[in-house]
């Protein structure tokens, strides 16, 4: 059968929708490039090890360039009759230099060719994501200490708690990305297998180099079943694992944009560059660039969900199910690294509102733990304190005052160690340089922090 891999067992032809809903080039040609790199390096290890000519394999390595640079130029013509990409490049092959060109695929079969292209673009998209994602940490470490001394509400349950400082809030999403940047590193090694030697599942009778092979296409090792080679997606889906993580960090601080950006808070403000406006309201401004990088981590989810489901009932070893994984894994790619990319831009660009957010950590009794703390430091203990400073809060909703706004005779009602010097605890910025320590929010804590990540990005 003309075009078929596998058509000498078939006395006929598939039916033409077989056809269309077997073939995979409409996503797979993707895989161009490590197809190509694969394919160069197999045939310099044939002419190695004797299986080709030296001369025969400098004539497959001329065709295989000669169709790499046709593909990159765009005049290659790809052909849904040809249901993948090893197709395409096979039947460009031979029609270059005849029957050499089948000699190629000898002791390889698609099985673990697809497996190894697949490892070759992980790699590569891993790497490439790193690299987005130390450029993010940069962006919110330049943020960081150019508003360093910018106070803000901290929040838990979404409700005012304790003063911190910006810089701080925005380092933390910068510790969540060295960890999403180690995750994507620890996979490296996972997905830096050689599947090749492998075949269709039981191995090769042909004396191939697989340590050549190896070393040639940068891979750390070599696989060490052949069953499991072929069959293997873990790399994969440790690959969408990893970025659905990073996803949920970035969709974190883009809900945190979006509340920012809003009239009810009024923090910051988004450049207009990255904002759109209404069809019909002309006040508007939308924070529609967060939204979608919000939106699109359910996306990578989806995908996430859709190979371990696709993966959990596999029997070994290859089956067509496995096909699946591409597009899912082509486009988390996708969307993870172009919603890297557009964040850090925004982020470049937003200005934020310091008056209106050090006005916030004056209302709303932020202050209260730090007063505890003060009566703790007056011999009192702070299940006591807390019950103490309860009581005033109350008293001073009561009278429509914060904690600042009582007078030292409306203090000492509630203890008699309240002296003069609690105001001072009750300066939202003299409850930040009180909290200096490793890790905190203080602003000395913050420099240290600052300065470690510049060392850590630089390392």
């Amino acid at each position: 059968m003309g075009g078929k891999l596998w058509g000498g067992r078939f006395s006929s032809r598939p039916d033409a929708m077989v056809d269309r809903f077997h073939a995979s080039i409409g996503f797979d040609k993707r895989l161009w490039r490590e197809d190509i790199e694969s394919s160069i390096v197999y045939s310099r290890m044939l002419a190695k090890q004797g299986i080709i000519s030296d001369s025969e394999a400098a004539t497959i390595v001329k065709a295989l360039r000669e169709i790499h640079d046709e593909i990159e130029e765009g005049a290659f013509a790809f052909d849904e009759s040809l249901e993948d990409i090893h197709t395409h490049i096979e039947d460009a092959l031979i029609r270059r230099i005849g029957q050499l060109g089948e000699a190629l695929y000898t002791g390889r079969s698609r099985n673990d060719q697809i497996a190894l292209d697949t490892r070759l673009y992980v790699k590569n998209a891993i790497r490439e994501l790193i690299r987005l994602v130390a450029e993010l940490q940069v962006t919110l470490v330049e943020l960081a200490e150019k508003n360093q001394d910018l106070i803000m509400p901290g929040y838990t349950h979404l409700q005012r708690a304790q003063p911190v400082l910006l810089a701080h809030h925005l380092l933390a999403y910068y510790e969540m990305l060295k960890r999403d940047k180690e995750r994507l590193e620890d996979s490296l090694k996972r997905t830096s297998v050689l599947p090749l030697g492998s075949a269709a599942l039981a191995g090769t009778t042909f004396d191939i180099d697989r340590e050549f092979l190896c070393r040639e296409l940068n891979m750390e090792s070599v696989s060490a079943n052949s069953m499991d080679a072929v069959s293997d997606r873990d790399f994969v889906v440790e690959c969408i694992f990893c970025t659905a993580l990073l996803m949920a960090h970035l969709s974190r601080l883009c809900e945190e944009l979006i509340l920012w950006s809003s009239q009810e808070f009024g923090f910051m403000e988004i450049s207009d560059s990255f904002a759109t406006g209404s069809s019909i309201m002309p006040q508007k401004k939308n924070p529609d660039i967060p939204e979608l990088i919000r939106g699109k981590t359910g996306r990578v989810y989806g995908h996430l969900t859709a190979l371990l489901t696709m993966m959990k009932g596999l029997p070994l070893a290859y089956n067509k199910d496995m096909q699946e994984d591409k597009e899912a894994l082509f486009d988390t790619v996708d969307t993870v690294a172009s919603s890297l990319t557009i964040l850090s831009m925004l982020l470049k660009e937003v200005e934020f509102k310091g008056e209106n957010m050090l006005k916030a950590t004056q209302q709303g009794y932020l202050v209260a733990t730090d007063l505890a703390d003060y009566l703790v430091g007056k011999g009192m203990t702070f299940r006591k304190a807390h019950q103490v400073v309860g009581d005033i809060i109350r008293t001073a909703e009561a009278g429509n005052k914060e904690l600042h706004q009582l007078d030292m005779k409306e203090m000492k009602d509630f203890s008699p160690l309240i002296e003069e010097d609690v105001y001072e605890w009750l300066d939202p910025r003299s409850c930040l340089e009180r909290r200096n320590i490793n890790g905190g929010t203080g602003p000395e804590a913050v420099k240290r922090a600052l300065s470690k990540a510049r060392e850590e990005l630089l390392s």
